[in-house]
């Protein structure tokens, strides 16, 4: 029997994961040609893909250039009201819907996380993971679709808030306190403790965002 071959992402995911996963970080030049030759596929796909992007605004125009779009204070802050609802709601109906497998692999990422406090960069990957857990707990994929476009602006956020020291160990704190409300089927509690866990990172990312400007400006 043949072995079903793995499909092959087109150009369009190829471009956003590299964005995604920091291959590509806000203000840098997307050129077609070195793209087309990164990733092994032709030109045509990699144009129509930059197009898609931009039309989402993941990229930006720089004079005749593409480049990956950053998000200025309001556009975060918009973006950290609408995560925050979604967020919760997921939560909440991961109390509701989530089988005894999807909470126990919850309360394992938990666990498994804290190996990787000294690595920001590794943890913010697995914290993604963490909350894909979540969406996809709450059993509703159009909820899971929004979650996703919320989380691919996400990416436009040149740092993680979990490079702040001390982060690491209470944002995996608030993970378990989120994972033990929806163990206990308590939707009000995991939809509160999502919010919480959500507000306190935008506090984090406020605060390294304004050390940040303060370097520059010294500098």
């Amino acid at each position: 029997m043949a072995q079903a071959k793995t499909p092959q992402k087109d150009a369009y995911t190829l471009i956003l994961d590299a964005i995604d996963g920091g291959t590509y970080r806000p203000g840098d030049r997307l050129v077609e040609s070195e793209l087309a030759e990164r990733f092994g596929v032709s030109r045509t796909p990699i144009r129509e893909a930059l197009q898609r992007l931009e039309t989402q605004s993941l990229l930006a125009r720089d004079g005749r250039s593409l480049i990956v779009a950053s998000l200025d204070h309001n556009q975060m802050a918009e973006l950290y009201v609408v995560r925050t609802e979604l967020e919760g709601l997921a939560a909440r109906l991961a109390a509701r819907h989530a089988t005894d497998e999807e909470i126990q692999v919850l309360r394992d990422m938990v666990d498994e996380d804290r190996a990787l406090l000294n690595d920001p960069a590794s943890l913010s990957r697995a914290n993604r993971r963490f909350h894909k857990m979540i969406h996809l707990a709450s059993h509703n994929r159009y909820l899971v679709q929004q979650l996703d476009l919320v989380h691919r602006s996400m990416a436009l956020m040149a740092t993680t808030s979990l490079a702040a020291e001390g982060r690491g160990e209470i944002a995996l704190a608030e993970h378990k306190a989120i994972v033990d409300a929806i163990a206990r089927r308590d939707e009000a509690a995991a939809y509160q403790a999502l919010r919480d866990h959500i507000s306190v990172a935008f506090v984090t990312r406020l605060k390294l965002d304004s050390r940040a400007q303060r370097s520059g400006a010294a500098g």
